[in-house]
């Protein structure tokens, strides 16, 4: 089995506000960056989307370790929220819909495909493979929606 490392990151400018996510997938040496956009969106959604595209840009059943600073990510799956979710009709704790429950049924089919190990990296940190993901996704916003991040609004 294949083994694949995958970095995944998502930012919004303003929450709701235009999206991007970003990811890097390396494998036997071989580096490939993908990257889009969402239009009004949170930076959960952007995070949650990141990891779903990047799962499903792998061919074939794989080992992989998937790299990320979404603790809302990476807890979902670490602490099992989805069996919960699952058996109460996917409504949380609260007996509330879960949030973003398109996006994470999405990714739940996605990780059920490969072998998925999840990591929490600390975000803005130096990691240099976290710090392109979030490159990636904020240059997405920048095409989109130009001069909307690093002071540019009007």
């Amino acid at each position: 089995m294949k083994e694949v490392e995958i970095y995944t990151d998502g930012a919004c400018s303003g929450n709701p506000g235009p999206g991007g996510w970003g990811a890097v997938l390396l494998y036997n040496g071989h580096r490939k960056e993908i990257s889009g956009y969402g239009g009004q969106t949170t930076n959960q959604r952007m995070e949650i989307k990141a990891a779903v595209e990047a799962l499903k840009a792998l061919n074939e059943h794989c080992r992989v370790r998937l790299y990320s600073d979404s603790a809302y990510v990476v807890n979902a799956f670490r602490k099992d929220w989805f069996s919960a979710w699952e058996r109460n009709g996917w409504l949380n704790s609260r007996k509330e819909p879960v949030m973003n429950q398109d996006l994470w049924r999405e990714l739940l089919d996605q990780s059920r495909r490969h072998r998925v190990t999840w990591v929490k990296v600390k975000g803005h940190s130096g990691n240099a493979l976290n710090d392109r993901c979030d490159a990636l996704a904020r240059e997405e916003i920048e095409k989109k929606a130009p001069g909307i991040i690093r002071g540019k609004n009007p």
